[in-house]
């Protein structure tokens, strides 16, 4: 069931990520597919961790590829001694794991005591037509919202997650390099996209920052960069080292933050995070960032990278986590497919 009104028009709107989850969906890597080149080994232990960290605080639903693929997730997941009442698989196939970018976005009503929720399904083109066939990617929301018996809202346009941070009171986060990239809506300019963000997601005041990191072949998500934590407060990640190429593009970002104000026309509460040491592997940078945490019911997992950073990060974050746990947990082999713990997954407000 697609709606022909907008959620803005609906009374919806997309809540923040530490709102109550009901659950985190994620997709299940496949062996075959082109995200861990030569380095597929060790990626079922690296989800089985995360989602063993995960079902302590809410279930986890896995989109699976076949019934090989699920065996493997079985095997990974007892392995971990995760309980397998928390975890839940479902035959809804996709070439690649990146679930932030081409899962559903959920929205959310409440009236008279009782939430409504809905999906939009915005358009999935793997960044810019990168990695043919994305077709079984972009399916997935409307699986999700089948089984799930929701509403579906179809904007028409490509947009994905890890473009866009929302604060859950009326702004959003989101990057030039990546929304207004040619490859993406290039029928559209600014103030059209504009005007979808404001009726999908029900915002009224939109945050741009400028380019992202290196390495990063989604032409610079957000989640990359810089994060919401509460309502008025971003995290932002920062290169010392001027003669890196990340450090001017995000001194500018962290500059522009400065400048900006949020829906009720407030300033906002900045807060620099490290970054880590470069990473390579076979000459290729890699987009190792401490902002691609996932916030979920009761924890935030921050991926680490074996660097001497990592504890100065963790440090900087759990106070801007009260009552949660904030544990880092090992990305190194998860970065080789250019992203990291937020970017596998999605959140599915309560």
């Amino acid at each position: 069931m697609s709606s022909a009104q907008t959620p803005r028009e609906l009374g919806y709107r997309m809540p923040a990520e530490w709102e109550p989850h009901a659950a985190t969906w994620l997709t299940w890597p496949r062996p075959d597919g082109i995200s861990f080149p030569g380095r597929y080994e060790p990626i079922p232990d690296v989800y089985a961790r995360f989602i063993f960290h995960l079902t302590r605080h809410e279930p986890v639903h896995i989109n699976v590829w076949n019934d090989d693929l699920a065996e493997i997730i079985r095997k990974a997941l007892r392995t971990h001694h995760v309980p397998a009442d928390r975890v839940h698989l479902h035959p809804f196939p996709s070439y690649e794991p990146w679930c932030r970018d081409h899962g559903p976005m959920f929205v959310v009503r409440d009236r008279g005591g009782l939430r409504d929720r809905a999906v939009v399904d915005w358009g999935y083109n793997a960044w810019g037509g990168k990695y043919p066939p994305f077709d079984l990617d972009d399916a997935i929301p409307q699986h999700v919202a089948h089984l799930r018996g929701l509403p579906t809202f179809a904007p028409g346009i490509v947009m994905e997650g890890g473009a866009l941070d929302v604060n859950g009171r009326g702004t959003v986060l989101t990057t030039e390099a990546c929304l207004l990239h040619e490859n993406r809506n290039p029928h559209l300019k600014r103030p059209q996209i504009e005007a979808f963000l404001r009726d999908y997601l029900n915002v009224t005041q939109i945050l741009w920052l400028g380019d992202g990191i290196a390495g990063d072949d989604t032409d610079g998500h957000v989640d990359d960069l810089a994060r919401f934590v509460s309502p008025d407060t971003v995290v932002t990640v920062m290169e010392p080292d001027p003669q890196d190429e990340n450090h001017e593009p995000l001194r500018e970002n962290r500059d522009r933050l400065r400048t900006l104000r949020d829906q009720d026309g407030q300033p906002l509460r900045i807060v620099e995070l490290p970054m880590p040491r470069r990473m390579e592997i076979e000459d290729q940078r890699l987009p190792a960032s401490y902002a691609n945490f996932y916030i979920a019911n009761g924890l935030v997992v921050v991926p680490t990278f074996q660097d001497p950073q990592d504890a100065r990060a963790l440090d900087i974050l759990r106070p801007l986590f009260p009552g949660r746990e904030v544990i880092g947990l090992d990305s190194s082999d998860l970065i080789w497919g250019l992203g990291s713990f937020h970017c596998i997954s999605q959140q599915e407000p309560a």
